[in-house]
Order: C-alpha cells, then sequence, then structure tokens
C-alpha cells in the first residue's frame, strides 16, 4: 500500500471521530428541542451536515484508494449513520492504516535490501 492510500484512510480516521460526536449531539439537541425551548438543532445539523459530507467525500476516496470490496466499504459506510458508529470506524481504520504503513516500510526495507545485495554481487 502506498502513502497516498495510508493519507486517504488517516483522513478517513480523523474525520470520523468528530462526525459521531456531532451525530449524538445533534440527537440530544433534537430531544432538548423537543421538550424544552432550547434549539441548536440548525446549528448542529449543519455542523454534522458538513461533517457526513466530509466523511462520505474521504470514504470514497479510501474505498477507491483502498481498494476495499463492496462489504467493506459498505461497513464503514453504514458505520457513519449508525450512533457511535463512527468510534468504532476510528479504531478500525486506525488498525488499518497502521497494517499499510508497516507493509509500505516492510516492503522498502525488503527493497533496499535487494538493492543492496545486487549492488555488492559482480556484474
Amino acid at each position: 500500500m502506498d502513502i497516498k492510500t495510508a493519507s486517504a484512510l488517516r483522513r478517513l480516521r480523523l474525520v470520523s471521530a468528530p462526525e459521531a460526536v456531532s451525530f449524538l449531539l445533534l440527537i440530544v439537541c433534537s430531544v432538548l428541542k423537543r421538550t424544552t425551548d432550547f434549539n441548536a438543532v440548525p446549528v448542529m445539523g449543519a455542523l454534522h451536515g458538513f461533517l457526513f459530507v466530509l466523511y462520505a467525500l474521504f470514504w470514497l476516496d479510501a474505498w477507491n484508494r483502498a481498494k476495499w470490496s463492496f462489504g467493506r466499504a459498505a461497513m464503514y459506510f453504514a458505520l457513519s449513520v449508525v450512533p457511535f458508529g463512527g468510534f468504532f470506524a476510528e479504531r478500525k481504520l486506525k488498525e488499518e492504516a497502521q497494517g499499510a504503513v508497516d507493509v509500505a516500510i516492510a516492503a522498502r526495507a525488503h527493497k533496499k535490501q535487494q538493492d543492496d545485495e545486487s549492488a555488492g554481487a559482480p556484474a
């Protein structure tokens, strides 16, 4: 996996937790709107909408770059519309991105070792 793929996963991971928090706050604001005179739904709705659109754009980019199966991509999208799902997505994406970085580091080390061996071999 290349650095652009790891970056796409990182962007999606970084927006997943704030998107989940904004979703939960929007639910709380909706309850407060119906039970009190407090109405922060327009503000929280706009903030959550913005973060959801960012999540969706970053999700499409990550799906394209990471070459996820349809099932894996659907899981990450479904997690964005389930309360607390964004927190689970953040954790899974962190593991996936770390695995991608580990693979990239191992591949570079292997390539460097091969280059060093071929440079030292007589022509």
